[in-house]
Protein backbone atom coordinates (compact mmCIF):
# COMPACT_ATOMS: atom_id res chain seq x y z
CA UNK A 1 0.00 0.00 0.00
CA UNK A 2 2.80 2.26 0.99
CA UNK A 3 4.11 1.98 -2.80
CA UNK A 4 1.27 3.47 -4.24
CA UNK A 5 0.66 6.18 -0.99
CA UNK A 6 4.18 7.10 -1.05
CA UNK A 7 4.10 8.63 -5.40
CA UNK A 8 0.61 9.80 -4.64
CA UNK A 9 1.90 12.09 -1.95
CA UNK A 10 4.76 13.31 -3.31
CA UNK A 11 2.95 14.17 -6.76
CA UNK A 12 0.18 16.02 -4.45
CA UNK A 13 2.65 18.04 -2.93
CA UNK A 14 4.52 19.18 -6.18
CA UNK A 15 0.55 20.13 -7.03
CA UNK A 16 0.67 22.04 -4.46
CA UNK A 17 4.06 23.78 -4.66
CA UNK A 18 2.87 24.26 -8.74
CA UNK A 19 -0.49 26.34 -7.27
CA UNK A 20 1.69 28.50 -4.69
CA UNK A 21 3.88 29.25 -7.35
CA UNK A 22 1.34 29.97 -10.38
CA UNK A 23 -0.57 32.35 -7.77
CA UNK A 24 2.89 34.23 -7.77
CA UNK A 25 2.19 34.94 -11.42
CA UNK A 26 -0.26 37.06 -13.48
CA UNK A 27 -1.80 35.07 -16.12
CA UNK A 28 -4.49 36.02 -18.64
CA UNK A 29 -7.42 33.61 -18.39
CA UNK A 30 -6.85 32.25 -22.25
CA UNK A 31 -3.44 31.60 -21.72
CA UNK A 32 -2.36 27.65 -22.17
CA UNK A 33 -0.89 27.70 -18.94
CA UNK A 34 -4.00 28.94 -17.07
CA UNK A 35 -5.68 25.78 -17.92
CA UNK A 36 -2.70 23.92 -15.35
CA UNK A 37 -3.73 26.44 -12.98
CA UNK A 38 -7.34 25.93 -12.71
CA UNK A 39 -6.46 21.78 -12.62
CA UNK A 40 -3.95 22.58 -9.91
CA UNK A 41 -6.75 24.18 -7.82
CA UNK A 42 -9.39 21.67 -8.62
CA UNK A 43 -6.83 18.99 -7.64
CA UNK A 44 -5.83 20.71 -4.11
CA UNK A 45 -8.52 23.07 -3.06
CA UNK A 46 -10.48 20.01 -1.55
CA UNK A 47 -7.37 19.81 1.42
CA UNK A 48 -6.41 23.61 1.32
CA UNK A 49 -10.10 25.02 1.04
CA UNK A 50 -11.31 23.93 4.62
CA UNK A 51 -7.08 23.95 6.19
CA UNK A 52 -7.43 27.82 4.89
CA UNK A 53 -10.41 28.54 7.03
CA UNK A 54 -9.40 26.98 10.08
CA UNK A 55 -5.79 28.63 10.06
CA UNK A 56 -5.87 32.87 10.05
CA UNK A 57 -3.83 34.50 7.42
CA UNK A 58 -0.38 36.19 8.85
CA UNK A 59 -1.24 39.55 8.83
CA UNK A 60 1.89 41.50 7.55
CA UNK A 61 0.65 45.48 7.17
CA UNK A 62 -1.47 45.48 4.47
CA UNK A 63 -0.35 41.86 3.08
CA UNK A 64 -1.84 38.49 4.77
CA UNK A 65 0.00 35.58 3.96
CA UNK A 66 -1.54 32.22 3.54
CA UNK A 67 -0.15 29.47 5.92
CA UNK A 68 -2.15 26.77 4.61
CA UNK A 69 -0.02 25.77 1.75
CA UNK A 70 2.66 25.42 4.31
CA UNK A 71 1.10 23.49 6.91
CA UNK A 72 -0.38 21.08 4.14
CA UNK A 73 3.30 20.75 3.04
CA UNK A 74 4.73 19.66 6.17
CA UNK A 75 1.71 17.57 7.14
CA UNK A 76 2.06 15.70 3.98
CA UNK A 77 5.80 15.23 4.59
CA UNK A 78 5.54 14.08 7.85
CA UNK A 79 3.08 11.46 6.79
CA UNK A 80 4.89 10.32 4.00
CA UNK A 81 8.35 10.15 6.14
CA UNK A 82 5.52 7.83 8.27
CA UNK A 83 4.49 5.74 5.24
CA UNK A 84 7.70 5.03 2.79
Amino acid sequence: MSSVLCPVITLFIVAVLGRVLFSWIPLAPESPVAVVRVWLVRLTEPVMGPLRRALPALRMGHVALDLSPIVLIIGLQVLRSALC
